[in-house]
């Protein structure tokens, strides 16, 4: 199953910065990115290696893709590159509401939701999502996500930043919130493509890194595979993302996910490597909540 991620959010709010850093910093990960038309997304020239009427190649392996009036047809022309793509981004319009679109997705054969993205502009959501013409867009966008991206942060004071995230908490209680400048995040929190790989956070300095956690955690005794992936998608552990393989007392392997508060428990091959990793925030990390959850599933298995 080809992972896509959905990325919304009004316009303004800055997912071309937010796509641009994640192409910047792939390491090593094909992703295709997929925008209505070429001119809505502007990817920085330095990053394109050629470009034809309907792709562009982007250094790394990475690709560019428009689907005009046809999503269906580009995403199945997207499972025939060779080689595929590792990970699938869709940029949604700025007036698009993320969640009917995932809703299509969620027809094709070929194709697992890695979870919704929403950004939002925090100087001017709040006064945007009481317009009288946009504002019912802006709460729609903000309801189907599983992770918000508070960006712009940096052009408000802190005080301001606590009251417009919790604004946010508010209307989508089921979301993770998460603060940005410039778009800039480890893509390990926007993708799970990145988690389990070696350099989560590979460029220091932009990412900010002390502001997440990541930790692997070694489950190789039988598992509640259900249990644990409800669990860790819980409020009290805060997490971002989750992603690993476990074995159940039967003695299959399944493949566990967690983004935000969404969770997928999933069959997965015999010999894949057992162990989960989990990213967070530093400041809600709760690691012992965290191990009961594991000592949990594991016993009650």
């Amino acid at each position: 199953m080809l992972p896509l991620t959905i990325i919304g959010g009004y316009l303004g709010a800055g997912k071309t910065t937010v796509v641009n850093h994640l192409l910047r910093n792939a390491d090593g990960v094909r992703l295709a990115i997929l925008v209505n038309e070429f001119g809505a997304l502007p990817i920085d020239e330095d990053l394109i290696e050629a470009q034809d009427e309907d792709i562009i190649s982007i250094a790394g392996g990475c690709v560019c893709c428009s689907y005009g009036n046809d999503l269906t047809l580009a995403l199945m022309d997207l499972t025939k590159l060779d080689p595929p793509p590792d990970h699938v981004l869709l940029e949604a319009s700025g007036v698009a509401l993320p969640g009917a679109i995932a809703a299509s997705v969620s027809l094709l054969q070929g194709y697992a939701l890695d979870g919704i993205v929403v950004l939002a502009n925090a100087e001017t959501v709040q006064e945007q999502a009481v317009d009288t013409y946009i504002g019912d867009t802006i709460e729609r966008q903000i309801a189907d996500a599983d992770l918000i991206v508070l960006n712009k942060t940096d052009v408000i004071a802190p005080s301001e930043q606590n009251a417009v995230s919790d604004w946010m908490r508010a209307k989508a209680p089921h979301a993770e919130v998460i603060p940005a400048s410039h778009g800039a995040l480890p893509p390990a929190v926007l993708l799970q493509s990145f988690l389990g790989r070696e350099r989560i956070a590979a460029k220091a300095p932009e990412h900010q890194p002390d502001l997440y956690v990541t930790r692997a955690l070694a489950i190789n005794a039988p598992c509640d595979a259900e249990r644990l992936a409800r669990e860790l998608a819980s409020e009290d552990l805060g997490l971002l993302r989750a992603k690993g393989f476990v074995k159940t007392t039967g003695g299959t392997r399944k493949l566990v996910q967690v983004v935000g508060r969404r969770w997928t428990v999933t069959d997965t091959p015999a010999d894949t490597s057992l162990g989960v990793v989990v990213i967070g925030r530093k400041q809600t990390f709760n690691e012992d909540a965290l191990d009961r959850v594991v000592r949990g599933a594991t016993l009650d298995a």
